[in-house]
């Protein structure tokens, strides 16, 4: 299981959200995926690292949606030219050739995506 963070703690203890069970359950999932991932408070909301970089990061705002931003680090990397990852899900809505993004509009969603999103996040954090 990857480290939990008392900084995150606090800020989901104070965090007012529609979706906040949906954090919660998300939050503990991610960290499942892996012994090396992190997590620290970053854009306001929850960021997972491994190696020290953030690789998924949690977008709470506006405040009635919840998505889980896939990237490869806080700043755009220029080496995109041959980057590829598989999503067999079809859950990843890509903004850039390397940051994606999953919705979840409501609970259910997140329940009905969590395993995938375990797996997606296990892959995503090697490349």
């Amino acid at each position: 299981m990857g480290v939990a963070s008392a900084d995150v703690e606090q800020y989901l203890d104070e965090l007012q959200h529609p979706l906040k069970d949906g954090v919660l359950q998300l939050r503990t999932a991610i960290l499942t995926c892996d012994p090396d991932l992190t997590e620290h408070v970053k854009w306001n909301a929850p960021s997972f690292c491994r190696g020290g970089q953030d690789r998924v990061t949690f977008r709470l705002h506006p405040r009635g949606k919840l998505q889980l931003v896939f990237h490869r680090g806080a700043k755009p990397r220029t080496d995109t030219a041959d980057f590829t990852f598989d999503d067999p899900t079809g859950l990843l809505t890509w903004l850039a050739p390397d940051r994606a993004v999953i919705d979840f509009p409501d609970l259910d969603a997140v329940a009905a995506r969590r395993a995938q999103v375990v797996a997606l996040v296990q892959r995503w954090v090697l490349v």
